[in-house]
Parts: structure tokens; C-alpha cells; sequence
């Protein structure tokens, strides 16, 4: 095997909403391997994409009367415009929908077929639609009976309700390859990491037996058609799980990189938790059917919570990556979401967290560290970096020492992406630099002549720090790490094979004045922001579900008529609308609602009405009996209706005679 092949896939995302910070993670953390690889001279292949067949994504674009591939073509505009915005470095953005992927996945299914790895049966289940997964009862997180105790519905474990489904299907013999895959996973023992999740695996879904899986659908038909039987589309697990391999040309007369990168490189996928048993044990035997060689990592990461737990719209606790960009700065979200998820476990994301690192870490820590270092060359030697001498002062050697252990520990815990220990290596080099100005003394040293050299010497050995700093963060925020290196005169060539402390340039010049590239921020303010941007996330009906309401709760789309009377939706004219100072997507609108008294309503628009007066004068329907609420400081008294489809957004009016405070139902 060529060592210096390095193949990194995400998961392939599912289209059917808005990808939050867990997704984000997810492909900032491929992003940072696939940088580090390329800089330690892997040649990297980074794969990521979508998902887009499937029950689900078929009842979307039905709900938004358009086509599934109208629907999903939408949606991928809106994750590539994500990506870009995350500064994603991917090789390849693979669909399901992709021509060549389909035509593989459907040459594949039939030569499984025909060697006995699939064959056809009856399936009968509970099926969640949006976990796009079947269950058994007692597998279910909650059930539900009626009065004879006959179960009639349930939830699963990721919260979502399930429904019963009896079809005829074709099946993927798990169980004749249970062994192999055991017998692989003890041969080995690091291909699941963090540890212990192979364990689970074995001991959860392997031990007690391996039940062979059902591998097409034939309630929809929003999929890859099976060739040989029409009326069945191929399951999303078999159909999403080849993207790994068609992205590299497997199958397909162009695959020049499936040899490079798979046959002779190293193969590493990423996942979260949730879906380690479909990477671990479907994904392995698929490749043994196939005769493939099978992945060399499986890494299976945690989840971002809040402190009410899962990330949830209706807990109005979701955060959106591009409010934290657009608000912070693209290098502040990579820094702290690789900094803040412990392998092997969950990690709590808090506004105030989100902002004390910002402050203190980067801010306080790096940011000053490199303004006190630019300010003092400036001062002291006009701007020129002096040459780079060792041990001249009695705390150089133990400053060379720790960037030293720090270095090989940085890259042992990247090796292991361990992020958060890789980056508490580079901040130990930030603390231990730090407390070297305060060990030397530069102002005192300044003061005396003879001291020169000392000084000097003091200079370079801070500049050399901030430089190895520089080469070390550059997979995780590469503007700051371009900022550090330009503003000590270094360029931005990186080099991670070969970085030592002495390896300093000479005829460095720092920049005149050094711009600060974390400014420090009101605290109070920004924990105020980031926490009205997640409640106004939140749906602004909310309904709590008493036990005994089973037939709601097995449908949602079903309600009570006492439910609907209970909303009141009115007509109202939009008599002036502008942009709200400070969010960049809030538009306050002042209605006459008929009620003899205007109100203010706020609604998260702006981006679709860039042209928002073009709304003044149009009649629109909103909810009028909604408690209000404060967003942006500002009251909100209602919420005005609209209709989205894809990633685009249209407000529902009604015709310029129906009279203002018109109720509808």
C-alpha cells in the first residue's frame, strides 16, 4: 500500500432540511484531516455530497409541489453554498442522483442477486419515514396501544414516530458473512475508533444475531429502480452506502482514482454515532459480497447538545452554522467546534462557552501574543526580525523544549484525531510563549544596552513560536494562520513534515502596526445574540402532547378540529416594513390587522425580499393569537404565514378586497 494516499469521506447528508452545527462538525472535521494530510504530503481525495432518494424526500417535494429532482436540486445549491461558506477543501461533491451512481447501484444490487447475497421476500415492520429505518418493538423508545393493549405505534430511538409496513421485499444476507466481519474486526482492533464502539457493536447487534436486511422499497418510488423488478427501488442504505466507492470510478470505465485511492491508499470515513451500525457491519459485508477491499478507519464521532439535550426546533435550541459566521468570523466556529467534542463523547454547546473561548483563547491568549510580539519588534529593533540564536537567555532552552514535545504530541493526537488535544498541544506552545515574555522581560531588557543580544534574541525566539503556532493551526483556521505568518513577514508557505522552533528565516520585517486578528468582545451582548438567534429558530406554535393522545401522536399530519380552532389566522395589510440594525435576516413589519390597533410583527425573511418595500400595501394572512415575544429586543405579535419550497420562500397573501382583520379558517 502507498502510505501517501489518504482517502476521506463525510457521510452523505440528507437533504431534508437545513444542516445544522452537527453536520457541520462533521465535514469541518474531514476538512481539517484532509489539510493536515496534504500538508504532512498525502495526496488526499476528500469526498462528501447528498443522499437524495428516499421516502422522505419524496413526500417534501410532494408537500412543495415540485419534483424530487427539482427538490433536491434546490437543496443542493443551499449545502454547496454552506460548504463554501465553511471553506470546505472536498475534491468531489457526490449526489445519489448522479447518473453514474445510479447505473452502479443497480448493477450491483443484480449481481448480488445473482450470486444468492440478495433475494426476495415479505417484510413487515414498524418503519420510521425520517430515520429511514425499520425497527422492532423492542427496539422502540416508546409504544403505543390501544384499549385491547394491541400495540398500534410507536417512537423510535431517535424520537421519530413509526408506522407499520407489510411489502414484499428483496433482503441482504447479513448473517452468512457475521463471522467474517467478528473475524476481521478482532484482526483489526482500531478500525472502529474511539474505543469501545466496536465492542457495542459486537455485543449489541452482532452476539444476539444478525438479522438479514431489507433492501428495497416498493411503497414509493423516489429511488434507483432494480432492474430485473421494476416495482422495487433500491433501499437508501445499499444506494447511499456505493457513494464511497462511484465517487472513485468503481464500476465505471474512469477509475483510475478507485485504484489510487482505495486499492492502494489509505480509506477513512467519518460518521456520527447514530449511524456507526450501517458503516460497521452493512457497509463491510457489502464490500466482502463485492470482493473489495474493506475501509482502514471508521472513526464514529458524538453529537453537539444543549443543555436540555438534543438538538431540537421545537426546544428552540438549534444552532445554524452561518448565524455564527456571519456574526463571529469563519476561524472562531472551526476553532471551537474541533476544541470542544471529546472523543468518544457528546459535548455541550452553550452561548457562553461559544463566546469565553473567542475572549479568552483565541483573543486573549493567541491574539495578544502576537500584538505584543508585532508592537515590540516594531519598538525595539524598527520592524526587522533579528536572527535566531539559541540559548542566549537562561529560559530559551526550556521555551525550545516544550514547542518541541508539544509539536510530536500535535501530531500523535492528529493522527488520532483527537482535535481537542491536538489544539491543547498548540495552545500549551501559546502559554508557555506567553509566560516567556513575562520570564524575559523585554521592557527591562530594552533599558540596557548590554542586554542587546538577550533582546534580540527574545524577539526571534517569539517570532519562531508564533510561526510553528502559525503552521500547526493552519488545518483548522487557515485565516488566522495566514494573518499570523503575514503580519511576521513570513508568506504563507506551510510545511508540517519538517517544522522545528530553529528553523526561523532570516530578514524577516513585521508589519508597521499589527492588526488585532481576535478583537475582543462585550460578552453580555454577544451571549444575548447568539441565544435570540436560536429562539428565533423556534416554531412559533408549540403544542404539548398529553400521553393519551395516540392517534395525534402516530400522525401528525392528522390533528383534532379543537387543535385548528384554537389558531386564529387573520388578513392584514402591510403598511411599512424595514430592515432590522443588527441581524441580517429580521424584517419588522407594521400591519393593520383590522383591530383598530397596528402591530409589530418580526419575521426571518430579509434574504428572500431583498427589495422589502415591494410588501408594503400587499394583504397577507398571519397568526393573530399568538403570545408575543421579544427577538432583537424588539416585540413580536404574531407571525406571518408563508410557504417554502426548496430554498426558496414566498408569503401567502389573499386578494387587495378581502377587508383587513378577515378571519380565515
Amino acid at each position: 500500500m502507498t502510505e501517501k494516499n489518504f482517502y476521506i469521506t463525510t457521510p452523505i447528508y440528507y437533504p431534508s432540511g437545513k444542516l445544522h452545527i452537527g453536520s457541520a462538525y462533521t465535514t469541518i472535521a474531514c476538512d481539517v484531516l484532509a489539510r493536515y494530510k496534504r500538508l504532512m504530503g498525502y495526496d488526499v481525495f476528500y469526498l462528501t455530497g447528498l443522499d437524495e432518494h428516499g421516502q422522505k424526500i419524496q413526500q417534501k417535494a410532494e408537500e412543495a409541489g415540485i419534483t424530487p429532482q427539482a427538490y433536491v436540486d434546490s437543496m443542493a445549491v443551499g449545502v454547496k453554498e454552506l460548504w463554501e461558506l465553511l471553506d470546505i477543501s472536498y475534491d468531489k461533491f457526490i449526489r445519489t442522483t448522479d447518473d453514474y451512481h445510479e447505473k452502479v447501484v443497480a448493477d450491483v444490487f443484480e449481481r448480488l442477486l445473482a450470486q444468492d447475497d440478495i433475494y426476495l421476500g415479505e417484510y413487515s415492520g414498524w418503519y420510521s419515514v425520517s430515520d429511514e429505518e425499520f425497527f422492532t418493538e423492542s427496539q422502540l423508545e416508546e409504544v403505543f396501544r390501544d384499549e385491547s393493549g394491541k400495540v398500534i405505534g410507536g417512537i423510535a430511538p431517535s424520537g421519530h414516530e413509526v408506522e407499520w409496513v407489510s411489502e414484499e421485499s428483496y433482503f441482504l444476507r447479513l448473517g452468512k458473512y457475521a463471522d467474517r466481519l467478528v473475524e476481521f474486526f478482532h484482526a483489526h482492533p482500531d478500525f472502529i475508533q474511539p474505543d469501545g464502539r466496536m465492542n457495542e457493536i459486537i455485543k449489541n447487534f452482532i452476539e444476539p444475531g444478525l438479522e438479514d436486511l431489507a433492501v428495497s422499497r416498493t411503497s414509493f418510488t423516489w429511488g434507483v429502480k432494480v432492474p430485473s423488478n421494476p416495482k422495487h427501488v433500491v433501499y437508501v442504505w445499499i444506494d447511499a452506502l456505493l457513494n464511497y466507492a462511484t465517487a472513485l470510478g468503481y464500476g465505471q470505465d474512469a477509475d483510475a482514482n478507485f485504484e489510487k485511492f482505495w486499492n492502494n491508499g489509505t480509506v477513512f470515513h467519518m460518521v456520527g454515532k447514530d449511524i456507526l451500525r450501517f458503516h460497521s457491519i452493512y457497509w463491510p459485508i457489502m464490500l466482502m459480497m463485492l470482493d473489495m477491499k474493506l475501509p482502514d478507519r471508521l472513526i464514529a464521532h458524538g453529537w453537539f447538545v444543549m443543555k436540555d439535550g438534543k438538538m431540537s426546533k421545537s426546544k428552540g435550541n438549534v444552532v445554524y452554522p452561518e448565524i455564527l459566521v456571519e456574526r463571529f468570523g469563519l476561524d472562531p466556529l472551526r476553532y471551537y467546534l474541533m476544541r470542544s467534542l471529546p472523543v468518544g463523547s457528546d459535548g455541550t454547546f452553550t452561548p457562553e462557552d461559544y463566546v469565553g473561548r473567542i475572549n479568552y483563547e483565541l483573543a486573549n491568549d493567541l491574539g495578544n501574543l502576537l500584538n505584543r510580539t508585532v508592537a515590540m519588534i516594531n519598538k525595539y529593533f524598527d520592524g526587522q526580525v533579528p536572527i535566531y540564536k539559541e540559548n542566549v537567555t537562561e529560559f530559551d532552552a526550556d521555551l525550545a523544549a516544550v514547542v518541541a514535545e508539544n509539536i510530536a504530541i500535535y501530531h500523535k493526537q492528529m493522527d488520532a484525531v483527537d482535535y481537542p488535544r491536538a489544539l491543547e498541544a498548540v495552545w500549551n506552545i501559546i502559554s508557555r510563549t506567553n509566560k516567556y515574555i513575562d520570564e524575559t522581560a523585554p521592557w527591562v531588557l530594552a533599558k540596557d544596552e548590554a542586554k542587546r543580544d538577550e533582546l534580540a534574541a527574545v524577539m526571534a525566539h517569539l517570532v519562531a513560536s508564533l510561526r510553528v503556532v502559525a503552521h500547526l493551526i493552519q488545518p483548522f483556521m487557515m485565516t488566522t494562520s495566514n494573518a499570523i505568518m503575514e503580519q511576521l513577514g513570513l508568506g504563507t508557505d506551510f510545511d508540517l513534515e519538517n517544522l522545528d522552533l530553529a528553523e526561523l528565516p532570516t530578514g524577516l520585517t513585521v508589519v508597521a502596526k499589527g492588526t488585532p486578528i481576535f478583537p475582543r468582545l462585550d460578552m453580555e451582548e454577544e451571549i444575548a445574540y447568539i441565544k435570540e438567534q436560536m429562539e428565533a429558530n423556534k416554531p412559533a406554535i408549540e403544542k404539548e402532547w398529553e400521553p393519551e393522545e395516540v392517534e395525534l401522536k402516530l400522525n401528525r399530519k392528522e390533528i383534532k378540529f379543537d387543535d385548528f380552532d384554537k389558531v386564529e389566522i387573520r388578513v392584514a395589510e402591510v403598511k411599512e416594513v424595514s430592515k432590522v440594525e443588527g441581524s441580517d435576516k429580521l424584517l419588522q413589519f407594521r400591519l393593520d390587522a383590522g383591530d383598530g390597533e397596528d402591530r409589530q410583527i418580526l419575521s426571518g425573511i430579509a434574504k428572500y425580499y431583498p427589495n422589502e418595500q415591494e410588501l408594503v400595501g400587499k394583504k397577507v394572512q398571519i397568526v393573530a393569537n399568538l403570545k408575543p415575544r421579544k427577538m432583537m429586543g424588539r416585540i413580536s405579535q404574531g407571525m406571518i404565514l408563508s410557504a417554502e419550497y426548496g430554498n426558496q420562500l414566498t408569503l401567502l397573501t389573499v386578494d387587495q378586497n378581502v377587508p383587513n382583520g378577515s378571519l380565515i379558517g
